[in-house]
């Protein structure tokens, strides 16, 4: 017996914000319920932080950073600060390098409990998986707020270090979530690893191969769950990466269920830097004095590190004077976007926002 024939019908997914993550549209052509074409449509929020980078001085440029990925604000702040770094030829304290890759795993396990939070959300387990998710991330939030004063938009970092020192409380703070960490982690994964509808719902769904994944500049958990063992902290180590011993989490088939388990068993070995970091920090200065408006030489810089969704990477070029006379950001949300057309083709609506969910896209930095 014959299928019923349908006409083709293209609709809009989005531009509202519940279901896509943020401000992002999505022409999809079904046939009946399955999805034969995908358009994606980029570009609705008009913030323009690469061109307003242009305006303001190096320093100032910082508080932008932590609005592109508003999840993962001190990842942005080390990729951009290190970039102004190399540009200028500033050098930074060894204390203050250890800081920073504490607080750059801290905000990825954050990060990436955001993403497992609302990955269960977008399946259909409304608020009470997202609510233990956002239990753990607010002690980090408490670590954040403990070291800038602020918990999401944190602007910590600067050109030569940090802001400031941490406190005793940070320590006993991050001792005691450093020890309950795993158990959470263990718990949240039992939770949902074993759970029927997430197996049958993610298992084999939304699948990424690794050639593709690579051909698309793909980065992050996303690449890794493509089988994929690529990682910049240990393919090209900065700060004190070279010191620490960790994994790589890798993925087998590349579907929506690795890229879920990538993420947990990712936060499990940013829960092994920290201690060692703890074990190996020395007191010492914290930042190195540079002016307080910075001239950088006539010359452009790349630097980029592994934030929690990926390749994170500023292009700067400087004429020598107090701003960047060009800025270009290497986002991974962006990027990681670019294989989504054929990851949903053949499947049907409540698969593409598991799909979708699963890539882990912030709309801050997929802006352009």
């Amino acid at each position: 017996m014959e299928g019923i024939r349908t006409e083709p019908v293209t609709i809009n997914l989005g531009p509202q914000h519940p279901s896509t993550h943020g401000v992002f549209r999505l022409r999809v052509t079904f046939d009946g319920e399955q999805i034969i074409d995908v358009e994606p449509v980029f570009g609705y929020l008009h913030r323009g932080t690469e061109k307003l980078a242009e305006s303001r001085n190096y320093v100032q440029i910082v508080t932008l950073t932590d609005r592109m990925d508003y999840v993962a604000s001190m990842s942005n702040n080390l990729a951009y600060v290190r970039t102004v770094e190399k540009l200028s030829g500033i050098e930074v304290p060894e204390r203050a390098q250890y800081i920073r890759v504490i607080s750059a795993e801290l905000q990825r396990v954050a990060s990436h409990l955001m993403a497992t939070g609302f990955l269960l959300n977008d399946l259909g387990a409304l608020a009470t998986p997202l609510t233990y998710c956002f239990r753990e991330r607010e002690r980090i939030l408490d670590l954040f707020e403990m070291l800038c004063g602020a918990r999401i938009t944190l602007s910590y970092m600067r050109p030569g270090g940090i802001f400031q020192d941490t406190t005793e409380e940070f320590w006993e703070s991050l001792g005691s979530l450093i020890v309950d960490l795993p158990h959470y982690i263990d718990e949240l994964e039992a939770l949902i690893s074993s759970n029927e509808i997430v197996l049958a719902r993610t298992r084999g769904v939304g699948i990424l191969s690794d050639e593709k994944a690579i051909d698309c500049s793909v980065s992050g958990p996303n690449l890794r769950a493509s089988g994929v063992q690529w990682d910049l902290r240990i393919a090209d180590p900065y700060e004190i990466y070279n010191r620490v011993k960790f994994e790589v989490p890798i993925g087998a088939l590349g579907d929506t269920f690795d890229r879920y388990y990538v993420r947990i068993a990712e936060m499990r070995e940013s829960v092994k830097i920290i201690t060692q970091c703890i074990e190996q920090i020395e007191e010492g200065p914290i930042r190195t004095e540079v002016p307080f408006i910075i001239r950088p030489p006539v010359g452009e810089a790349y630097c980029s590190v592994e934030g929690p969704k990926g390749e994170l990477g500023f292009y700067m070029v400087s004429d020598g004077g107090i701003s960047p006379y060009r800025c270009k950001v290497r986002a991974p949300s962006f990027l990681n976007l670019t294989p989504l057309r054929d990851m949903l083709k053949g499947w049907k609506m409540g698969d593409l926002i598991i799909i979708l969910g699963s890539i882990d896209i912030v709309l801050g930095e997929v802006d352009r």
